[in-house]
């Protein structure tokens, strides 16, 4: 599903290495979001809401640093550093604000793809507690396949929005539990605005109509009125 491709943030404000890591990661079938500064970078971010990010520490306007301490701030989305800076003290101080890994230029461009397939799937089994038998979860006739980011119910494959998946995936790792308005909302995009909650019951709605579901049926997912959504567990 084209629709339901990770989505890779690359801020870099070198033009050669931008266009290169660019081709380079779309060639693996990832889509790229790209920024040459710092604050391009926050507000790609908080559009966007990319599955992981890749960020040159060597920014024009800011120290990339300063990304990765605002970011930490509301999210555990994988960062993966990538810079000329090959100083132990470098590494750490990105490291103990919360990057994932981190990256010395130059660098090869397998050992770049091979990082990144393991910080997406580090995240994505953290995320599930461990992960259950093959990546996949299910209820009723409703299977998710992490793995592949596919959605069927009945066999039949559920064609999702990047969105709509994120928000059944979500839903699916913590099901049994009522997820908020707030929490969902803030895991899916971000921070809130006024329109947020008619935003997540849009996309809900959607969900429902893509999986069959009549109105006013607690199949697979239940509407906790007032309060927000809840996977069944059983």
């Amino acid at each position: 599903m084209s629709s339901n491709k990770y989505k890779i943030l690359m801020i870099e404000d070198e033009a050669n290495i931008l266009s290169f890591v660019s081709t380079v990661l779309e060639a693996n079938d990832y889509k790229v979001l790209t920024a040459k500064t710092c604050s391009q970078g926050q507000l790609m971010f908080s559009s966007h809401i990319p599955d992981l990010v890749i960020l040159d520490l060597g920014l024009p306007d800011c120290d990339g640093l300063e990304f990765i301490r605002s970011v930490r701030t509301e999210s555990a989305v994988p960062i993966i550093v990538l810079s000329a800076r090959s100083q132990e003290s470098d590494k750490v101080a990105a490291l103990d604000l919360g990057a994932n890994d981190y990256i010395t230029k130059p660098f090869g461009t397998d050992e770049l793809t091979a990082r990144i397939r393991a910080a997406l799937r580090n995240n994505r089994l953290s995320a599930q507690g461990g992960g259950g038998a093959g990546g996949k979860f299910s209820v009723y006739d409703l299977v998710i396949d992490y793995d592949k980011r596919m959605v069927t119910a009945g066999g039949r494959v559920i064609r999702l929005t990047q969105t709509e998946y994120n928000i059944v995936a979500l839903l699916s790792i913590h099901s049994g539990k009522v997820m908020t308005y707030a929490t969902i909302i803030k895991a899916i995009w971000g921070c809130p605005d006024s329109g947020s909650v008619k935003k997540l019951q849009v996309n809900m709605a959607n969900i429902r109509k893509k999986l069959g579901v009549r109105p006013g049926e607690n199949k697979y997912i239940i509407n906790e009125l007032g309060v927000g959504y809840r996977m069944c567990d059983e």
